[in-house]
């Protein structure tokens, strides 16, 4: 949790980007953006994106449009039940990072693609806990039974052997798009836009993983890290407790 919340506090200055569900009537199309962390109070909920997708039928094609160096692990399984929960077919779009909980969203598509020059990336769960032995156990526990359901969403895309799934998050591992594909991550690497602006969609790619401070990973390829945050904002630092109060309250009423 205290890494979850260094990522969140060092990416707080980023522009927020609005959730925003996109239709098109005529190609029974819809196009949603995840362009952000994965939260409820600092980014995208499951909340919203449940909401935003509630008024789809079956007949409507959802695409999911993400660049987002993940967050919660909660919040993110609850968007992958809303995406898996719409009867249309589901497409996912690594338009440039999916991390640790935006992987979980992205596999809950029907089929996932990558831009050329994005990044995907597994790692075991965090948090952030204090107490005795026996509740630190306890939490150790909850850990590996998160970590458990995550890998076991990668073996079902994958067919990969579940050890080896293992071994990666155990490594913080970060797959280049060709690297995702390979292993079954991603279906396929994006095609090049119309008109052949090959090298513009890998540069713009690129250009929109940069945009998160990723120092909280401990294997981020340098070129997504910073190498000093933001000075703290007295009402982040504020939430930010708030978070972890809220957060601990739930965590002890699942250990309970």
């Amino acid at each position: 949790m205290k890494r979850l919340l260094q990522l969140l506090r060092e990416n707080a200055a980023q522009e927020r980007k609005p959730l925003n569900l996109v239709r098109n009537e005529a190609a029974t199309d819809a196009t949603l953006y995840i362009y952000d962390v994965i939260d409820p109070w600092w980014g995208v909920s499951a909340q919203n994106v449940a909401q935003a997708i509630a008024g789809l039928d079956a007949a409507t094609t959802l695409h999911l449009r993400i660049n987002s160096p993940g967050g919660d692990v909660f919040e993110g399984r609850a968007i992958r039940t809303a995406i898996q929960q719409h009867k249309g077919k589901t497409v996912a779009h690594i338009d440039g990072l999916a991390a640790s909980a935006a992987t979980t969203i992205a596999d809950g598509a029907d089929e996932v693609e990558i831009t050329p020059g994005g990044f995907y990336m597994i790692h075991n769960g965090w948090t952030w806990m204090y107490g005795n032995k026996h509740d630190c156990r306890k939490t150790a526990d909850l850990l590996d039974k998160i970590d458990a359901a995550i890998v076991a969403d990668y073996a079902s895309r994958t067919g990969l052997d579940m050890a080896q799934l293992v071994q990666w998050m155990d490594d913080e591992t970060w797959f280049s798009a060709e690297e995702a594909v390979e292993h079954g991550f991603a279906s396929r690497i994006m095609e090049a836009p119309e008109k052949g602006a090959t090298s513009n969609r890998a540069a713009l790619a690129n250009q929109g993983a940069r945009q998160w401070n990723l120092a909280a990973f401990e294997h981020a390829p340098q070129a997504l890290t910073t190498p000093q945050p933001p000075e703290a904002d007295p009402a982040i630092e504020a939430a930010a407790q708030r978070a972890r109060n809220e957060r601990r309250l739930q965590l002890l009423a699942l250990i309970d």
